[in-house]
């Protein structure tokens, strides 16, 4: 365990204030802001300890919105979507505010019903460069976009591909009633294959741009 500095204890756990919710390294938790018409910031704590007064930090790595990010909220950014920073923070245990699940990819779209306190990440984010890992993700449909998980597809049965219903010229409703869908290359007696595409997530930003964030 890592040496805490005089006067100062590592904790186990926190509970949140006027809560009974416990807190413990490694959960995710939703963090009051400075302005209270935004919504709650999301991070990871790293770290809980206290110092000689019983005054109660948390070392957090910070999660971004996309709209926090360089790029800006892009159109297959996810309602739910977060991106785990290269950003950490100490800041008052008084600051949070709830406790909050951030899923993998993977995990989320296999939700059956998404709750207030789900979220889910899949790109690290670096605050300095706006850069992503992974830089790059498959694409899919006509339209040659990253997965949306708010977005309706449905898969081909020829090539397996996944297209959005606007794209083949359909309704949602009409969509959700199928049981059996070919893509207009897979219908029809062309057999040339599309090629799997990838997109740059990164956007193209020369300067680097200092991050700004929450201090308390």
């Amino acid at each position: 365990m890592a040496k805490t500095k005089p006067g100062k204890k590592d904790l186990d756990s926190y509970t949140i204030k006027g809560t009974t919710k416990v807190v413990r390294t490694g959960d995710c938790v939703l963090m009051r802001p400075s302005d209270s018409d935004k919504p709650p910031y999301v991070a990871r704590v790293e770290k809980i300890e206290a110092d000689h007064r019983n005054n109660v930090k948390v070392r957090v790595r910070w999660y971004y919105r996309p709209e926090e990010s360089i790029g800006g909220r892009r159109q297959f950014h996810g309602a739910k979507e977060l991106f785990l920073s290269d950003h950490y923070d100490v800041q008052s245990a008084h600051t949070i505010e709830g406790k909050c699940t951030v899923h993998s990819f993977k995990n989320y779209t296999k939700l059956e019903n998404v709750g207030a306190e789900d979220y889910f990440c899949r790109f690290e984010y670096k605050a300095s460069t706006g850069g992503f890992t992974p830089d790059r993700v498959a694409v899919y449909c006509k339209c040659e976009m990253p997965y949306n998980p708010d977005d309706l597809m449905v898969q081909c049965e020829g090539c397996k591909d996944w297209f959005h219903p606007s794209c083949m010229g359909m309704t949602i409703e009409d969509a959700k009633k199928l049981e059996h869908f070919l893509c207009s290359d897979c219908s029809s007696d062309d057999d040339a294959k599309r090629s799997l595409n990838t997109f740059p997530v990164s956007p193209s930003v020369e300067a680097k741009v200092e991050p700004k964030r929450r201090k308390r």
